[in-house]
């Protein structure tokens, strides 16, 4: 008989992989001209932070359901403002190339995130070149360069984009590590929504004062603040719902969810978008880049957590994970999506995709980083 506690993890996935499926798609409908034809996605992105904001201040200051942090001058400073800076480039980047290529795409363009990591990564000192690693990173890209070619509507403004945003959020994730280790700060997904989403909101504002007021005429505007509240409320549940999967589960658990959630999202896509097709090249190269990724990962956590047993069944890994685990609620796992780099026994920093826009920042640690999964998990929104 399935214990209930698996099958609540199960669930927990489920909701996750349908969170962050929909609010992906939600996101696109939204920013599309052909569709709810709201253009502005600086614009979009600074509604979700603004609202995770709210929540959060909410949550902490008034409900008072969990604790600030000693926060000083120095940490907001040197930890906090450049960390949001990038979570902020991210976003922007990330929702901007909704506008020019399509979900699919971008989806296969996101393999890319362990080679930015791992480039970046390996500048800052964090990780060591190592030449197994060093081929992987080759066939992901290769991979990425076959689906790229393949694609019907390729756009280079938006596969900039989104190239642009990858790099911004794998120096987040670079500088989560370095900064907030030495400091010692632990945050859990509401205070980091508490400290963050107001420094990000504002990061947000001068591009959008600059590229898109100038713009905007209200009158040609379609605002509809159900459209707007639902979004940036799918896009917080989002982010809680990737605190509870990371509670109860660990690494393999996570990558099977990741390229599930993957590949039903490319499937959906073309479904609730019929101009995004996809070819057989696309594919070919998204599955020659998803086996550079899944090979990473192997390395990766076999390299963090070697007194594992490597060959068990995922109901059984779950149901050890859980035994294994504290209270899911106030603990961060060990190897364990943006969203958004969760640090644990393993020392390894795990991102769950730049759509989804997860400020989840690590509990302390030691060791290199690791991407899991695809993976994004966000923009989602993007939060």
């Amino acid at each position: 008989m399935i214990n209930k506690q698996i099958l609540l993890t199960y669930l927990y996935l489920l909701i996750y992989i349908c969170l962050s499926s929909g609010v992906i798609l939600y996101n696109k409908w939204v920013l599309s001209p052909k569709y709810f034809k709201f253009p502005f996605p600086i614009t979009l992105t600074m509604i979700h932070m603004g609202f995770s904001a709210f929540v959060a201040v909410i949550l902490v200051r008034v409900l008072k359901i969990v604790a600030p942090v000693k926060m000083t001058f120095q940490i907001y400073a040197t930890c906090v403002i450049p960390i949001s800076a990038f979570f902020a480039s991210s976003l922007w980047f990330g929702n901007t190339a909704y506008l020019h290529i399509s979900v699919a795409f971008i989806q296969m363009l996101k393999a890319l995130m362990p080679v930015a990591t791992f480039l970046v990564a390996v500048v800052c000192g964090t990780d060591k070149l190592r030449c197994d690693l060093f081929l992987n990173m080759l066939l992901v890209s290769v991979g990425v360069v076959v689906s790229s070619y393949g694609e019907i509507h390729f756009n280079a403004i938006g596969t900039l984009y989104q190239v642009t945003g990858i790099f911004a959020e794998a120096l987040r994730l670079v500088l989560t590590q370095v900064l907030l280790q030495k400091k010692g700060l632990t945050l859990n997904p509401i205070t980091s929504l508490y400290y963050i989403a107001p420094c990000s909101f504002l990061f947000l504002f001068v591009p959008w004062y600059l590229l898109e007021k100038p713009i905007m005429e209200i009158s040609q505007i379609q605002f509809n603040f159900w459209i707007f509240f639902s979004n940036a409320l799918c896009a917080l549940a989002l982010n809680f719902s990737i605190f509870l999967v990371l509670g109860r589960t660990g690494a393999v658990t996570i990558r099977v969810a990741g390229v599930l959630k993957d590949w039903i999202l490319i499937a959906l896509s073309t479904i609730v978008f019929p101009e995004s097709a996809i070819t057989s090249l696309n594919l070919i190269g998204y599955a020659i880049a998803l086996s550079g990724v899944l090979i990473y990962n192997y390395l990766k956590v076999k390299d963090g957590a070697s007194s594992q047993l490597p060959m068990e069944s995922i109901p059984e890994r779950i149901a050890k994970e859980w035994k294994l685990d504290k209270k899911s609620s106030d603990i961060y796992r060990d190897d364990v999506n943006n969203s958004e780099g969760i640090i644990g026994k393993a020392g390894s920093v795990v991102e769950l995709a730049v759509e989804e826009e997860a400020p989840l920042l690590p509990a302390g640690s030691r060791g290199a980083l690791s991407y899991i999964g695809r993976t994004q998990p966000s923009n989602s929104h993007a939060v």
